[in-house]
């Protein structure tokens, strides 16, 4: 007979349940989970992710000005080059997770990219020598960029982030000198990511401050630095070798998916009542399927989680206005001559590279000793809100650089004097109205703190919602969602052009305003599951 029988048996039912309620309580309390170490091998592939991160970014926040004054195109081919660039990218990952997951695993499918890369950059380079800018300087930065880094960074970018974290053990384990303390694998995890996201943003501090300085010497310098960056971390990417677990490849699971799929899709009707159609595939004990219980509930958590990144080309779409329509917006305003435009990016980097360790070590721990623990969908409701205030403040911000002298929406029109005309520059360069460039920082501090908890969230729920041989694969689609926000922004570039950058910008922030109301009604439940 327990305890709470023996009660309710002599009428003090209600107090003892209480005294219990209370030692659980207490066992709950003491019981505290924490963040393990990261592992030798992970911090390894993190400093190779810093690397790659420096090359992607120190080249690329060069492309829109370079093409602007270099190859002289006109800003919306510039930008349409650049988010379809972005484009290629990202949607590339797709293609390096299968080769990871299907053929060769992650350490040799980051090798074999990295090449690629690494002849990508080496002809960004060689096109940008001023000698040749009338004969390959356009096809060679194309080629560059679309055939080859592009190509490169996508079957990096799939698979480096997973690989980091499948570093970690996976049970959680009692810590060795704290009694009462547990090392979770969860909150260990989300620890990796964001450290991971931290590499990222210092990578790409590194590369948006030092490029843009080199390109005073020459647009084939300054990409030649990045290059011999990404050298080093292939070399210490390649030296850790014996360290890393690699999870081998699995060879059919992308038709073992597909098939679960269809057998629950045309089994959805049989279903135990109350669960989600795909749990339809689920064997039962007289059953015998190619896939067991647990994959089919690793395929449903990561079918909610494809859900949730429908959302997020939106948000990419919004954010990577940073490397082309926000460097238009920098060349026309006022600046110091040392200054380039996009060097303001650097801001970015920086707030994220300050305010993650502050999350890590002191919010997000306090948080959770008080017993409120902030779950992945509403860390990216909170990122989302604030890209949105970012955008008003980013139109406002056009509208009054539009209405400065002395060339005003740099179309050639006087608002003051319909009847007179502005001469305005043929060079880029000298187009610059009075408004300082310093204006646009709050909007680049906003976005880096809008990353903190959208981006860096998004990978820490892909990976902990796919099913353990769909890592890389969900990780990549969750990358992917960038292709399409730049495929969003391909379509704008139709429009990037003065004077149409206010209405651009409040048509994203209006967008972006009523997508996160529609994100957190729909899916803020899912909290309760991490």
């Amino acid at each position: 007979m327990s305890d709470l029988e023996k009660s309710e048996a002599s009428g003090n039912y209600h107090e003892k349940k209480h005294e219990i309620d209370i030692e659980e309580d207490l066992k709950l309390k003491a019981n505290i989970q924490v963040a393990g170490p990261i592992p030798v091998a992970a911090w390894l592939i993190i400093i190779t992710e810093l690397c790659e991160r420096f090359a992607y970014y120190g080249a690329s926040m060069l492309f829109q000005r370079y093409m602007l004054t270099h190859l002289l195109l006109q800003k919306g081919e510039a930008t349409a080059i650049n988010r379809g660039f972005a484009f290629f990218s990202y949607i590339t990952s797709i293609f390096g997770a299968v080769v990871a997951d299907k053929w060769l695993g992650k350490f040799k499918t980051v090798l074999i990219f990295s090449v690629v890369y690494t002849f990508g950059l080496a002809l960004l380079s060689i096109s940008a020598i001023d000698s040749l800018k009338d004969t390959v300087g356009l096809p060679g930065f194309i080629v560059a960029l679309y055939c080859l880094i592009s190509w490169g960074t996508g079957g990096i970018k799939s698979n480096v982030s997973a690989f980091a974290a499948e570093q970690i053990p996976e049970a959680d384990y009692a810590h060795p000198s704290k009694p009462g303390v547990t090392i979770n694998h969860g909150v260990t995890v989300e620890r990796i990511f964001r450290y991971f996201y931290m590499a990222i943003n210092v990578g790409g501090l590194l590369g948006q401050g030092i490029t843009p300085a080199v390109s005073d010497y020459g647009y084939d310098k300054a990409y030649m630095i990045p290059a011999i960056v990404f050298v080093v971390g292939i070399i210490i990417f390649a030296l850790g070798k014996n360290q890393y677990y690699d999870r081998p490849p699995s060879g059919t699971i992308l038709g073992k998916t597909f098939r679960c799929i269809v057998f629950a899709f045309r089994q959805r009707h049989n279903r135990p009542a109350g669960t989600h159609w795909i749990q339809a595939a689920s064997p039962t004990q007289d059953q015998t399927y190619e896939w067991d219980a647990k994959f089919v509930s690793g395929l449903e958590r990561t079918y909610h989680a494809s859900k949730v990144f429908m959302v997020y080309p939106l948000y990419w779409a919004l954010y990577n206005n940073m490397t082309d329509n926000f460097v238009n917006m920098g060349i026309n305003m006022s600046r110091p001559n040392w200054l380039k435009p996009e060097m303001l990016s650097f801001v970015n980097s920086a707030v994220i590279v300050i305010f993650i360790p502050v999350l890590d070590m002191f919010i997000f721990p306090l948080l959770r000793k008080a017993g409120f623990r902030l779950g992945p969908i509403n860390r990216i409701v909170i990122g989302f809100v604030i890209v949105t205030f970012c955008f008003v403040y980013v139109t406002v911000l056009q509208h009054f650089l539009y209405k400065s002298a002395p060339f005003y929406n740099f179309t050639g029109e006087d608002p003051n004097d319909p009847n007179n005309t502005i001469e305005i520059p043929s060079d880029v360069n000298l187009v610059v109205n009075e408004m300082s460039i310093w204006t646009q920082l709050p909007a680049y501090l906003l976005i880096g703190i809008s990353e903190i908890f959208s981006s860096a969230t998004g990978l820490e729920f892909a990976f902990k919602s796919a099913a353990a041989e769909l890592k890389s694969v969900v990780m990549s689609l969750f990358l992917a969602t960038n292709a399409f926000g730049s495929l969003i922004g391909m379509i704008l570039a139709i429009w990037s052009n003065d004077p149409n950058f206010v209405y651009l910008y409040a048509g994203q922030c209006v967008a972006m305003c009523i997508m996160t109301i529609l994100f957190a009604w729909k899916f803020s439940k899912l909290d309760a599951d991490y």
